[in-house]
């Protein structure tokens, strides 16, 4: 079980997966149905799995009724218990930014803070975490070039922000494959792209930040579907998921055979790219070529 003084800091999403997998062992152990735990809340046995999978916030009152129902009695154990379930409900520091962020990707933000590994395949861009300030607001114009200019340096506030997880005292580890097209594409312009691939090197010399290029003469490769990424949790309770972005949603892919799935493709794309230590020597050989241009 997560421990009370864990919570704050792992963020609400995370949060409210380990408490609906804390109390989804409880009613196992048990042998209360769904159905009936759902009874108990007042509530339905859809309210119960929505809870369990921790997509729902949590109210401390039926967390209490809960934990009588499944028999636990012992006063620390409720207490730590009851105390997850109101820092589950405390906002996440992006929902001040809750004006320029659709909800789909709140989600995401939450997962990826909490993440212990993230590992990502980006064909069109540098992946949004390694990003300089300058080619943030080059992408973000991409799809908002009608915004006003507050807007936009919101936009890019919000990405930079989410830098910051991996500078923090136990950052999570990146592992991202990028395809060279995203790498030679001059999104902002030469000088803006240039200065995007010296920030790349740098990450290199990050111990958390692994980089991989898909070379051109890779031809056809195993992610030919398009970007996604993996989150990975350091609680063996939750499970992966894959992340997969559109332009108006996102989909979230939990289940044991997808998951599978892109586990091989992108073992695959790391075979395909070229090995990380050569990163540095790809980056200085492209930054070379925008100095000669």
């Amino acid at each position: 079980m997560v421990s009370a003084e864990e919570g704050p800091a792992a963020g609400p999403t995370v949060l409210r997966m380990l408490l609906g997998a804390q109390l989804r062992r409880l009613r196992e152990s048990r042998g209360v149905t769904r159905e009936s735990a759902g009874w108990e809340i007042r509530s339905s046995e859809s309210k119960i799995s929505r809870m369990e999978l921790g997509r729902v916030g949590f109210k401390e009152r039926d967390v209490a009724d809960l934990l009588t129902l499944y028999g636990v009695t012992a006063e620390q154990e409720r207490a730590a218990l009851l105390k997850l379930a109101r820092d589950a409900n405390n906002p996440g520091w992006w929902h001040r930014y809750g004006d320029v962020l659709p909800s789909w990707f709140q989600s995401y933000l939450g997962l990826e803070a909490a993440a212990a590994l993230i590992r990502s395949y980006e064909v069109q861009f540098v992946p949004g975490l390694l990003q300089t300030r300058e080619y943030a607001r080059a992408v973000v114009l991409l799809g908002h070039g009608r915004a006003s200019p507050d807007e936009i340096e919101r936009r890019v506030d919000l990405r930079m922000h989410r830098q910051e997880l991996l500078r923090r005292p136990r950052p999570p580890r990146l592992w991202a494959v990028v395809d060279e097209a995203a790498l030679r594409r001059p999104i902002g312009g030469p000088t803006v792209m240039r200065g995007q691939l010296q920030a790349l090197l740098e990450a290199t010399r990050t111990p958390n930040v692994r980089l991989q290029v898909i070379p051109f003469a890779a031809g056809g490769h195993a992610a030919a579907g398009g970007a996604f990424t993996i989150l990975r949790f350091g609680d063996q309770d939750l499970p992966d998921i894959v992340y997969i972005e559109q332009l108006t949603s996102a989909l979230y892919l939990d289940k044991r055979e997808d998951l599978d799935f892109y586990a091989v493709a992108m073992e695959r794309l790391c075979v395909e790219a070229e090995p990380p230590e050569r990163t540095p020597e790809i980056l200085k050989r492209m930054i070379a070529e925008f100095d000669a241009a």
